[in-house]
C-alpha cells in the first residue's frame, strides 16, 4: 500500500509495521543497547578494563553461537519476503558485486583509519575500555571462528540496523536525517559496554553507514565494510597483542 501523499511504499498498515519493527529490534540488538548502558554505569571505566568476545573453549558452541545469533538476519530476509518488497526493498539484493565490494572497500578504509585514531585516543584518556576482538587463541579453529563472528556482526548490525531500521522509519514517516540519527543512535548505545569512545566511534560510524545507505540504497557494501575492519582488528590484535599494556 502507499501512504496518501508519499511516494514510499508501505508494505503492511502503520501500526502493524511499528510493531514489526519493535519486536525484530528488540530479537536483535535493543536488549544489547540497554545492557551496554547497564555496564557503563555499573562498573568504571577506569583502570585497565578488558571486554572480550565469547571465550568459551568449545568449537561446537562457538559455531552454534553465531548460526542461532544470526536468527535476527534470517527473520528480516523472511519478513521482507514475505511482505513482497524482497531483499531490494532494504538494500540487499546481490546483483551488483563489483560495485558493491568496490564501495565496500572504500568505506573500510574510511572507517578504519579515523576508527583506530578514536579508539586508541579513548582508551589512552581512560573513556574506553580495552576490547578483546578475538576468540580463544591457539585453537585450529581461533581463525575461522574470528571469520565468522566477523561476518555474523557485519550481517546482524548492518542488515537490521541500517538496512532494515532505516527503510522502517523511513516508511514510518521519519526524515533521512531522523532515520539515520536513531539508526547511529542506536549502534551507538550497544556499544557503551566499551565505554564512551566506542559509542562515539560507532555513532559516527551509523552516520556515515547511514548517509550512504539513503543515498544507494546498497546495503552489501556496508555488510562488507564491517566484515573486514573486524576482521583486520581480531587479525592486528593477534599480531601486535604483545606491543599492547598487558599483554607483553
Amino acid at each position: 500500500m502507499r501512504e496518501p501523499g508519499s511516494s514510499v511504499e508501505l508494505p503492511l498498515p502503520r501500526r502493524r509495521l511499528a510493531e514489526e519493527t519493535v519486536v525484530v529490534l528488540s530479537l536483535s540488538l535493543l536488549g544489547s543497547a540497554v545492557f551496554a548502558i547497564l555496564t557503563l554505569f555499573e562498573a568504571p571505566i577506569s583502570g585497565i578494563r578488558v571486554v572480550t568476545v565469547s571465550q568459551v573453549p568449545s568449537a561446537a558452541r562457538q559455531f552454534l553461537g553465531i548460526a542461532f545469533g544470526l536468527a535476527p538476519v534470517w527473520l528480516v530476509s523472511y519478513l521482507v519476503r514475505r511482505n513482497g518488497e524482497g531483499h531490494e526493498g532494504i538494500g540487499l539484493a546481490w546483483d551488483r558485486p563489483r560495485e558493491d565490494i568496490t564501495r565496500g572497500l572504500l568505506l573500510f578504509a574510511i572507517v578504519a583509519v579515523g576508527g583506530i585514531a578514536v579508539y586508541l585516543g579513548s582508551v589512552a584518556l581512560g573513556v574506553n575500555r580495552f576490547v578483546l576482538p578475538v576468540p580463544p587463541l591457539g585453537y585450529w579453529w581461533t581463525y575461522p571462528v574470528l571469520i565468522a563472528r566477523a561476518a555474523e556482526a557485519a550481517l546482524i548490525e548492518e542488515v537490521v540496523v541500517a538496512a532494515y531500521l532505516i527503510t522502517r522509519l523511513r516508511q514510518l514517516g521519519a526524515s533521512d536525517v531522523g532515520a539515520i540519527a536513531a539508526s547511529a543512535l542506536l549502534r551507538g548505545s550497544y556499544h557503551l559496554y566499551q565505554g564512551w569512545g566506542g559509542f562515539a566511534g560507532n555513532f559516527a560510524m551509523g552516520v556515515l553507514f547511514g548517509y550512504f545507505f539513503t543515498r544507494t540504497r546498497r546495503a552489501w557494501p556496508l555488510v562488507i565494510a564491517h566484515f573486514l575492519l573486524d576482521v583486520g582488528a581480531g587479525i592486528g590484535f593477534i599480531a601486535f597483542r604483545h606491543h599492547l599494556p598487558g599483554f607483553s
